[in-house]
């Protein structure tokens, strides 16, 4: 009898197809919400249908002598990079009953959500959304394009890019910013002589730069943390010790958290240097609900999201890796 009872009280899914610009919210929502794009760490392009090039200028020889005639004296060489965002999907099934209770606890109140989701369509959409936006994280940072399900992301990128020793490659951490190339483990007793490496590397021509940051995943952080506070270090920032947040700078350069950066690396760039591409808008999006019990008569219901994402960077020498190489 209660269980009837449960049954009769399920919500029905409908209009559960989300196409168009209602696909967009909702593909956007879930990737956006990745935190180094919610808090546009990089330069997000979106709208990509299919491929976007990047093109890289430099100039050289720019100034020269006044003179009466018109002579050429600077060159211009173009080299370009492509972003082709990977198309991806989601094909989730999972039991409505699990969540129903979730649903209407929220409608109660005292919710820690600054927008309840009345329907529970957009309830459904927005735990998965939550999911895909974990992944996205993930795969910015440390995706490889060859796996299945995830999209390339910048440490594979870098780590190539080094291992080439290209004029126009991602530059290694080195000591004292020109001598041999460092990698490892990074604790809270070495963590601020791998920072200052990195930052020694920092070319001349990147250093003092408005959005040029110090990109580091959770590992790194807290071993910066603690390295302020003195437990491994002599000396502590202002004396606090273990209290309180210590700032997020190095040497004035602000270090930002990236959770989907894999442990022991640090990267050192400009956020217009490095690209995130997604459809967005394109034909590629499509978001739907599908209540199963229609159907077969389960409680399952079916959340199914195709989308695009990819990274890439623009001027290797413009970059610092800390990694495997």
């Amino acid at each position: 009898m209660k269980k009837l009872q449960k049954f009769a009280v399920q919500p029905e899914i409908t209009n559960s197809t989300y196409a168009g610009e209602a696909a967009a919210d909702y593909i956007a929502a879930a990737l956006l919400s990745a935190r180094t794009l919610d808090n546009q760490l990089v330069t997000i392009k979106p709208n990509v249908k299919y491929k976007e090039v990047i093109q890289k200028v430099d100039v050289s020889s720019l100034v020269a002598d006044a003179s009466c005639d018109f002579t050429a004296t600077a060159s211009a060489s173009i080299a370009e990079r492509i972003l082709e965002p990977k198309e991806l999907q989601v094909n989730l099934q999972l039991c409505k009953q699990e969540f129903v209770d979730s649903w209407n606890a929220l409608q109660l109140g005292y919710s820690a959500f600054d927008e309840i989701p009345r329907n529970f369509n957009d309830f459904l959409v927005s735990y998965v959304g939550g999911k895909v936006a974990e992944k996205t994280e993930q795969d910015i940072w440390s995706g490889v394009s060859t796996t299945n399900g995830e999209f390339g992301g910048f440490e594979t990128a870098f780590s190539a890019s080094v291992a080439s020793a290209g004029a126009t490659d991602v530059l290694p951490a080195r000591t004292d910013g020109s001598g041999a190339i460092i990698s490892g483990s990074i604790t809270s007793g070495n963590v601020l002589d791998k920072l200052q490496a990195v930052y020694d590397t920092i070319p001349a021509a990147v250093y003092g730069k408005e959005d040029l940051v110090i990109y580091v995943g959770s590992k790194v952080a807290r071993a910066y943390q603690s390295a302020l506070s003195g437990v491994t270090n002599v000396g502590s920032f202002n004396n606090q010790l273990n209290v309180g947040e210590k700032p997020s700078n190095f040497q004035g350069i602000e270090i930002v958290l990236c959770p989907g950066m894999s442990d022991d690396k640090i990267v050192a760039a400009q956020k217009s240097n490095l690209f995130f591409g997604t459809g967005l808008l394109s034909d590629h999006n499509e978001v739907r609900v599908l209540d199963m019990a229609n159907l077969d008569g389960s409680q399952n219901y079916r959340v199914i999201m195709r989308y695009t994402a990819g990274t890439q960077f623009g001027i290797g020498q413009d970059i610092v890796y800390y990694g495997a190489y």
